[in-house]
Protein backbone atom coordinates (compact mmCIF):
# COMPACT_ATOMS: atom_id res chain seq x y z
CA UNK A 1 0.00 0.00 0.00
CA UNK A 2 1.25 3.45 -0.93
CA UNK A 3 0.02 5.34 2.13
CA UNK A 4 1.24 8.74 0.96
CA UNK A 5 -0.59 8.40 -2.35
CA UNK A 6 -3.81 7.29 -0.63
CA UNK A 7 -3.61 10.10 1.92
CA UNK A 8 -3.05 12.77 -0.70
CA UNK A 9 -5.93 11.43 -2.78
CA UNK A 10 -8.24 11.96 0.17
CA UNK A 11 -7.15 15.56 0.53
CA UNK A 12 -7.39 16.24 -3.20
CA UNK A 13 -10.67 14.46 -3.77
CA UNK A 14 -12.46 16.27 -0.93
CA UNK A 15 -11.46 19.61 -2.42
CA UNK A 16 -12.16 18.57 -6.02
CA UNK A 17 -15.67 17.28 -5.41
CA UNK A 18 -16.61 20.27 -3.26
CA UNK A 19 -15.25 22.60 -5.93
CA UNK A 20 -17.35 20.86 -8.56
CA UNK A 21 -20.44 21.09 -6.36
CA UNK A 22 -20.01 24.79 -5.64
CA UNK A 23 -19.33 25.52 -9.29
CA UNK A 24 -22.85 24.34 -10.04
CA UNK A 25 -24.17 27.34 -8.08
CA UNK A 26 -22.68 29.78 -10.60
CA UNK A 27 -25.57 31.83 -11.94
CA UNK A 28 -27.98 30.28 -9.43
CA UNK A 29 -27.08 31.95 -6.12
CA UNK A 30 -29.90 33.54 -4.08
CA UNK A 31 -28.33 37.00 -4.52
CA UNK A 32 -25.54 38.26 -6.79
CA UNK A 33 -23.01 38.70 -3.99
CA UNK A 34 -23.56 35.15 -2.78
CA UNK A 35 -23.39 33.82 -6.32
CA UNK A 36 -19.90 35.30 -6.58
CA UNK A 37 -18.90 34.15 -3.09
CA UNK A 38 -19.83 30.51 -3.71
CA UNK A 39 -18.05 30.55 -7.06
CA UNK A 40 -14.88 31.97 -5.49
CA UNK A 41 -14.95 29.39 -2.70
CA UNK A 42 -15.36 26.71 -5.35
CA UNK A 43 -12.30 28.06 -7.17
CA UNK A 44 -10.32 27.93 -3.93
CA UNK A 45 -11.31 24.28 -3.55
CA UNK A 46 -10.26 23.46 -7.11
CA UNK A 47 -6.93 25.20 -6.53
CA UNK A 48 -6.35 23.10 -3.43
CA UNK A 49 -7.36 19.98 -5.34
CA UNK A 50 -4.80 20.69 -8.06
CA UNK A 51 -2.04 21.09 -5.51
CA UNK A 52 -2.87 17.92 -3.54
CA UNK A 53 -3.46 15.79 -6.64
CA UNK A 54 -0.20 16.96 -8.20
CA UNK A 55 1.61 15.69 -5.11
CA UNK A 56 -0.45 12.49 -5.22
CA UNK A 57 0.68 11.87 -8.79
CA UNK A 58 4.31 12.29 -7.74
CA UNK A 59 3.82 9.93 -4.80
CA UNK A 60 2.24 7.32 -7.05
CA UNK A 61 5.06 7.50 -9.57
CA UNK A 62 2.93 6.17 -12.43
CA UNK A 63 3.01 9.26 -14.65
CA UNK A 64 -0.45 10.54 -13.74
CA UNK A 65 -0.77 14.28 -13.18
CA UNK A 66 -3.65 16.14 -11.51
CA UNK A 67 -5.71 16.09 -14.72
CA UNK A 68 -5.36 12.34 -15.18
CA UNK A 69 -6.29 11.73 -11.56
CA UNK A 70 -9.29 14.07 -11.73
CA UNK A 71 -10.74 13.02 -15.06
CA UNK A 72 -9.73 9.42 -15.67
CA UNK A 73 -10.57 7.63 -12.45
CA UNK A 74 -13.89 5.87 -11.97
CA UNK A 75 -16.12 6.29 -8.93
CA UNK A 76 -14.51 3.50 -6.90
CA UNK A 77 -11.11 5.15 -7.33
CA UNK A 78 -12.17 8.33 -5.53
CA UNK A 79 -11.43 8.79 -1.84
CA UNK A 80 -13.51 11.83 -0.93
CA UNK A 81 -15.61 11.82 2.22
CA UNK A 82 -19.29 11.08 1.64
CA UNK A 83 -20.25 14.52 2.97
CA UNK A 84 -18.57 16.20 -0.01
CA UNK A 85 -20.73 14.39 -2.55
CA UNK A 86 -24.10 15.11 -0.94
CA UNK A 87 -26.37 16.99 -3.38
CA UNK A 88 -26.41 20.78 -3.40
CA UNK A 89 -30.15 20.78 -2.67
CA UNK A 90 -31.44 24.17 -1.61
CA UNK A 91 -29.16 26.95 -0.38
CA UNK A 92 -29.41 25.80 3.23
CA UNK A 93 -28.29 22.28 2.30
CA UNK A 94 -25.18 23.67 0.61
CA UNK A 95 -24.37 25.98 3.53
CA UNK A 96 -24.70 23.20 6.12
CA UNK A 97 -22.51 20.87 4.04
CA UNK A 98 -19.93 23.62 3.65
CA UNK A 99 -19.93 24.55 7.33
CA UNK A 100 -19.44 20.97 8.47
CA UNK A 101 -16.53 20.59 6.05
CA UNK A 102 -15.02 24.02 6.76
CA UNK A 103 -14.89 23.38 10.51
CA UNK A 104 -12.92 20.22 9.73
CA UNK A 105 -10.70 21.86 7.09
CA UNK A 106 -9.53 24.58 9.48
CA UNK A 107 -8.24 21.88 11.86
CA UNK A 108 -6.76 19.84 9.01
CA UNK A 109 -4.80 22.66 7.43
CA UNK A 110 -3.52 23.86 10.80
CA UNK A 111 -2.18 20.39 11.53
CA UNK A 112 -0.66 19.88 8.09
CA UNK A 113 1.07 23.26 8.25
CA UNK A 114 3.54 21.51 10.53
CA UNK A 115 4.08 18.57 8.16
CA UNK A 116 7.61 17.22 7.85
CA UNK A 117 7.03 17.27 4.07
CA UNK A 118 7.90 20.80 2.94
CA UNK A 119 5.55 20.72 -0.06
CA UNK A 120 2.60 19.50 1.98
CA UNK A 121 3.27 22.12 4.65
CA UNK A 122 3.39 24.91 2.05
CA UNK A 123 0.08 23.85 0.50
CA UNK A 124 -1.51 23.57 3.93
CA UNK A 125 -0.35 27.04 5.00
CA UNK A 126 -1.87 28.60 1.88
CA UNK A 127 -5.04 26.54 2.25
CA UNK A 128 -5.36 27.51 5.93
CA UNK A 129 -5.94 31.15 4.96
CA UNK A 130 -8.68 30.09 2.56
CA UNK A 131 -10.37 27.64 4.93
CA UNK A 132 -10.49 30.28 7.67
CA UNK A 133 -12.42 32.58 5.33
CA UNK A 134 -14.63 29.74 4.14
CA UNK A 135 -15.56 28.93 7.75
CA UNK A 136 -16.38 32.56 8.56
CA UNK A 137 -18.63 32.67 5.52
CA UNK A 138 -20.49 29.41 6.11
CA UNK A 139 -20.82 29.98 9.85
CA UNK A 140 -22.27 33.45 9.33
CA UNK A 141 -24.89 31.98 7.03
CA UNK A 142 -25.68 29.19 9.50
CA UNK A 143 -26.45 31.81 12.15
CA UNK A 144 -28.36 34.01 9.71
CA UNK A 145 -30.55 31.12 8.53
CA UNK A 146 -30.93 29.36 11.87
CA UNK A 147 -31.85 32.54 13.75
CA UNK A 148 -33.80 34.02 10.85
CA UNK A 149 -37.35 33.42 9.76
CA UNK A 150 -39.42 30.44 10.83
CA UNK A 151 -39.04 28.97 7.34
CA UNK A 152 -35.27 29.44 7.15
CA UNK A 153 -34.84 27.95 10.63
CA UNK A 154 -36.95 24.91 9.80
CA UNK A 155 -35.12 24.27 6.53
CA UNK A 156 -31.59 24.62 7.88
CA UNK A 157 -32.44 22.50 10.92
CA UNK A 158 -33.61 19.74 8.59
CA UNK A 159 -30.45 20.16 6.52
CA UNK A 160 -28.35 19.71 9.66
CA UNK A 161 -30.33 16.63 10.64
CA UNK A 162 -29.87 15.12 7.17
CA UNK A 163 -26.18 15.94 6.63
CA UNK A 164 -24.62 15.44 10.05
CA UNK A 165 -24.51 11.62 9.68
CA UNK A 166 -22.21 11.98 6.66
CA UNK A 167 -19.65 14.12 8.49
CA UNK A 168 -18.29 11.10 10.34
CA UNK A 169 -16.47 10.02 7.21
CA UNK A 170 -14.19 13.06 7.57
CA UNK A 171 -12.67 11.56 10.71
CA UNK A 172 -12.02 8.07 9.33
CA UNK A 173 -8.85 6.54 10.77
CA UNK A 174 -7.04 3.52 9.38
CA UNK A 175 -3.55 2.25 8.52
CA UNK A 176 -3.09 5.15 6.07
CA UNK A 177 -3.74 7.88 8.63
CA UNK A 178 -1.78 5.98 11.28
CA UNK A 179 1.30 5.90 9.03
CA UNK A 180 0.84 9.53 8.00
CA UNK A 181 0.67 10.72 11.60
CA UNK A 182 3.37 8.34 12.80
CA UNK A 183 5.88 9.51 10.20
CA UNK A 184 5.05 13.16 10.71
CA UNK A 185 4.07 14.14 7.17
CA UNK A 186 0.32 13.79 7.77
CA UNK A 187 -2.22 13.91 10.57
CA UNK A 188 -4.83 11.56 11.99
CA UNK A 189 -8.22 13.22 11.40
CA UNK A 190 -9.66 11.56 14.49
CA UNK A 191 -7.60 14.05 16.49
CA UNK A 192 -9.67 16.91 15.05
CA UNK A 193 -13.00 15.54 16.28
CA UNK A 194 -13.12 17.30 19.69
CA UNK A 195 -12.37 20.74 18.20
CA UNK A 196 -14.87 20.11 15.39
CA UNK A 197 -17.56 19.05 17.88
CA UNK A 198 -16.98 22.23 19.84
CA UNK A 199 -17.26 24.36 16.70
CA UNK A 200 -20.55 22.67 15.75
CA UNK A 201 -21.98 23.00 19.25
CA UNK A 202 -21.04 26.69 19.50
CA UNK A 203 -22.57 27.41 16.10
CA UNK A 204 -25.79 25.60 17.04
CA UNK A 205 -26.11 27.62 20.24
CA UNK A 206 -25.69 30.91 18.40
CA UNK A 207 -27.92 29.89 15.48
CA UNK A 208 -30.71 28.55 17.71
CA UNK A 209 -30.32 25.12 16.12
CA UNK A 210 -30.51 21.74 17.82
CA UNK A 211 -27.78 19.22 17.22
CA UNK A 212 -29.24 15.71 16.86
CA UNK A 213 -28.34 13.73 19.99
CA UNK A 214 -27.63 10.36 18.38
CA UNK A 215 -26.58 10.15 14.76
CA UNK A 216 -25.74 6.85 13.00
CA UNK A 217 -22.73 7.78 10.90
CA UNK A 218 -22.43 6.98 7.21
CA UNK A 219 -18.90 6.02 6.14
CA UNK A 220 -17.15 4.42 3.19
CA UNK A 221 -15.89 7.23 1.00
CA UNK A 222 -12.28 6.86 2.14
CA UNK A 223 -12.40 3.26 0.93
CA UNK A 224 -14.03 4.02 -2.42
CA UNK A 225 -17.63 3.20 -1.44
CA UNK A 226 -19.80 6.07 -2.60
CA UNK A 227 -23.39 7.13 -3.15
CA UNK A 228 -24.93 7.36 -6.61
CA UNK A 229 -24.64 11.15 -6.43
CA UNK A 230 -20.91 10.91 -7.08
CA UNK A 231 -21.48 9.04 -10.34
CA UNK A 232 -23.69 11.89 -11.58
CA UNK A 233 -21.07 14.49 -10.61
CA UNK A 234 -18.25 12.58 -12.29
CA UNK A 235 -20.26 12.03 -15.46
CA UNK A 236 -20.67 15.78 -15.88
CA UNK A 237 -17.17 16.68 -14.75
CA UNK A 238 -15.33 14.09 -16.82
CA UNK A 239 -17.32 13.96 -20.07
CA UNK A 240 -15.25 16.48 -22.06
CA UNK A 241 -11.73 15.19 -21.33
CA UNK A 242 -12.87 11.59 -21.76
CA UNK A 243 -14.53 12.40 -25.09
CA UNK A 244 -11.49 14.32 -26.36
CA UNK A 245 -8.55 12.92 -24.34
CA UNK A 246 -5.91 14.35 -26.68
CA UNK A 247 -7.44 17.80 -27.11
CA UNK A 248 -5.08 20.78 -27.13
CA UNK A 249 -6.27 24.19 -25.96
Amino acid sequence: MNARFEYLLRLGDDALILGQQLGLWTGHGPVLEEDIALTNIGLDQVGQARAWLTLAGKAEGAGRDEDKLAYFRDQSGFRNALLCERPNGHFGDTIVRQFLFDAYAVCLHAALSGSSDAEMAAIARKSAKESAYHLRHSRAWMVRLGDGTEESHTKVQQSLNDLLPYAGDLFHSDAVTEQAAGEGWGADPAAFRPAWDTAVDEMCAEACLTRPESVPEQVGGREGRHTEQLSFLLAEMQVLPRTYPDAQW
